[in-house]
């Protein structure tokens, strides 16, 4: 099983939801692939991503995980909580110290919802937190040196005894993901 786990504010329909998607799709084919639309609080997003897993390891498929920005600190807790493999591109180390400034109406343009972010959501998220990765083995993390979203800095220390990729530049977006997908899946599955 693969799950795909969104960041904040974005959707499946994101350029790297839907290139995941498709690569998917494309590649392994015969794979139960998750890629959720997260509700806006971060409990029931959360319960929505523990459900699948749960589901996914009654069965006895194996758990893979790519996440993005927010999504990889929600694969980090669900990694270091049910097993698993995990890619995190860009990811959040510390939302909850961001939640402040995002307190108030949002809008999501790819699912056109308008909702509220409140100050309960930053203690929500901080429930996932995981201080120290005691599995470095599972994950794979990518870093852009210009993402104008989060550190890298942050991740990097994080995630400094796992396997990591980081780029010069870049962006928030993770230029050229699409790329990376070929060496993310095997990784993921070997």
């Amino acid at each position: 099983m693969l799950l795909y786990i969104h960041g904040f504010n974005s959707s499946p329909l994101s350029d790297k939801g839907l290139v995941t998607a498709s690569y998917i799709a494309e590649h392994h084919p015969q794979l139960p692939f998750f890629q959720p639309q997260l509700p806006s609080e971060p409990l029931e997003a959360m319960a929505l991503l523990i459900d699948i897993v749960e589901k996914a390891q009654a069965e006895g498929e194996p758990l893979t995980y790519i996440g993005s920005s927010l999504g990889g600190y929600f694969a980090s807790y669900l990694t270091e909580t049910y097993g698993g493999r995990a890619v995190l591109v860009n990811p959040a180390v510390k939302p909850f110290e961001l939640f402040d400034e995002f307190i108030g109406t949002q809008y999501n343009p790819y699912t056109d919802e308008t909702y509220q972010v409140v100050a309960e959501h930053k203690h929500d998220v901080g429930r996932y937190n995981t201080p120290a990765i005691l599995n470095p083995d599972r994950f794979y993390v990518l870093l852009q040196t210009g993402d104008e979203v989060l550190d890298y800095k942050q991740a990097m220390q994080k995630y400094h005894c796992c396997k990591l990729l980081i780029e010069p530049d870049g962006d928030h977006s993770f230029i050229g993901y699409k790329d990376q997908l070929a060496s993310i899946c095997e990784y993921l599955f070997s």
